[in-house]
């Protein structure tokens, strides 16, 4: 098990500070109204990103964090609750899911877009690498599966993404010590599979959200649960428009 973490990036602090709140959250605010009318997103990115002077990491986040109001609206109405997946069979986006509690559980940079949904800031370059994290994400997930008690849970992992093959056996272990029926399937398009499925879905890919029946915001409910503090960066669109909040970590060298 690699000793490394899925920690802050080293100018965290700076391109998310408090002097940085007002400026993001208008930046999302008018991504999203030109995404709305059909601007290419990132032709509006750049747009606005330069309109603002934002640095290409805040620029990321602004991406990741944008929605229509059709978008918001078509996803908050197909969002379930942890309690309302009892009964109903289960799929996760596997990397989405995990690499994002790993995040949160580094104290690393998580994201709350307009639609709700946590995100990590993570990036994987086509090679996953396990870190001292994964084992204790996927027991956090576990557990809260359990109690949830969906009828069946299956984990999607993108075989092209090396080391897949290696988490594959670490979630299936991990899950038989613990008595959990999980199946995990390597798969060259689980995004194709996770849209067309008629089951709930745990992601929070913008794409899957735009055309899943149903999803849980899964790394959220485990968040809040796990009392992980993570660099919270919450840029939803809040009623009165409040500023986005800051759940800040202590600095950290895990990047």
């Amino acid at each position: 098990m690699s000793s490394k973490h899925r920690g802050l990036h080293p100018k965290d602090h700076d391109n998310f500070a408090e002097s940085q709140h007002a400026k993001l959250l208008l930046a999302v605010d008018e991504l999203s109204w030109l995404m709305g009318r059909g601007y290419n997103e990132g032709s509006a990115l750049t747009l606005v990103g330069n309109q603002h002077q934002l640095t290409e990491r805040q620029r990321k986040a602004v991406g990741r964090c944008a929605c229509s109001e059709a978008g918001v609206s078509s996803r908050q109405k197909r969002q379930l609750g942890l309690q309302e997946i009892r009964g109903r069979p289960l799929e996760l986006d596997g990397l989405n899911c995990l690499i994002t509690c790993e995040s949160a559980l580094s104290s690393g940079l998580i994201l709350r877009g307009r639609d709700g949904a946590h995100r990590d800031m993570a990036s994987i370059h086509g090679t996953y690498r396990l870190v001292q994290e994964t084992p204790r994400a996927i027991e956090l997930i576990g557990t809260m599966l359990s109690q949830a008690a969906p009828s069946s849970v299956l984990w999607f992992l993108d075989r092209p993404v090396s080391n897949s093959g290696r988490l594959k056996s670490a979630i299936s272990k991990i899950a038989a010590d613990h008595g959990w029926d999980w199946q995990v399937e390597l798969d060259y398009n689980p995004d194709r599979r996770l849209m067309e499925t008629e089951a709930v879905v745990a992601t929070a890919d913008a794409w899957i959200l735009d055309n899943c029946s149903a999803w849980i915001d899964l790394v959220g409910e485990v968040i809040e649960a796990e009392g992980a503090t993570p660099m919270l960066v919450d840029l939803s669109k809040e009623p009165g428009g409040k500023p986005p909040t800051v759940s800040a970590a202590s600095p950290s060298t895990k990047a």
